[in-house]
């Protein structure tokens, strides 16, 4: 039985049993209809994925597996802002005139910045460090710039990484501001454990613990029937991940060197809504 489910499942319940509604405040969010989207919301949920044990992908319904990996990339391989080098529409809504989101994400990422050893950008500094100085406790990145705020068109929501290394094994820390439940949980948590095991695999060492802090985590009123619906259904065997060993290169990975293997997910037949 898969433990992501049962922790998806654990924090479904507490935000609907617990959670507080911000109805008759006033939310940025809107419904495509321009109705303001109202959510249930808890502070501070915690999550811990042991990704030596399973991948952390729901059967309780299906994961985007390859649209989800392609977004990681675009995030942290290509260090793309360009909605139109994402296979999935789901930045366009947030694109501007000259179809990027601004200097978010992936454009922070991006940006070099002077160290002791040289001049890196954020995610070679990773790989630098995993190489040749993985006792270190400053593993770190960060995609919430203060300074660029203004230029991004949403800012990050899961904006920094803090990366361990603890016996051969790679741990790391994902921090998020804010999470649409439904929509983007275990999507965030396979993204990042997909990161985990990129890392790892070309570092040397081997996946180990993620752990998920998210400062509001809620579900939105339109997808409370969506939500109670997933809560009734019984989790099933988590997928085996597959990675291509052939691939030693960071940069060299690409969505088809990952594969999920006696993946059977719930069918789910409800249209998730995203607000804006």
């Amino acid at each position: 039985m898969s433990t992501a489910d049962k922790i998806f499942l654990q924090n479904c319940k507490d935000i609907l049993e617990n959670g507080v509604s911000d109805e008759g405040q006033a939310v940025r969010p809107r419904w495509t209809d321009g109705t303001p989207a109202h959510t249930l919301r808890v502070f501070g949920m915690v999550n811990s994925y042991d990704l030596s044990e399973e991948f952390p992908a729901l059967t309780l319904r299906r994961l985007s597996f390859k649209n989800c990996i392609d977004e990681i990339l675009w995030i942290w391989q290509k260090k793309s802002n360009k909605v139109d080098e994402l296979k999935s529409k789901i930045w366009d809504a947030w694109a501007d005139e000259n179809g990027t989101i601004g200097k978010a994400y992936g454009y922070q990422l991006g940006q070099k910045h002077q160290y002791p050893e040289g001049e890196f950008d954020q995610v070679d500094r990773v790989l630098y460090d995993l190489q040749h100085n993985q006792s270190s406790r400053r593993i770190i990145t960060s995609m919430y710039n203060h300074q660029d705020l203004h230029a991004m068109s949403l800012y990050p929501c899961a904006y920094s990484m803090t990366f361990n290394v603890t016996e051969g094994k790679l741990n790391a820390i994902l921090n998020q501001r804010s999470q649409d439940f439904l929509t983007a949980n275990n999507w965030n948590v396979c993204q990042y454990a997909i990161l985990v095991h990129m890392f790892a695999v070309t570092s040397g060492l081997r996946a180990g613990t993620l752990l998920h802090v998210i400062a509001d985590a809620h579900i939105y009123d339109r997808h409370i029937p969506a939500v109670k619906d997933l809560i009734t259904r019984e989790p099933r065997n988590a997928p085996t991940l597959r990675i291509n060993k052939d691939v030693k290169n960071f940069y060299d990975f690409t969505p088809d060197d990952f594969t999920l293997e006696d993946y059977k997910p719930h069918k789910f037949t409800h249209e998730i809504e995203v607000a804006v």
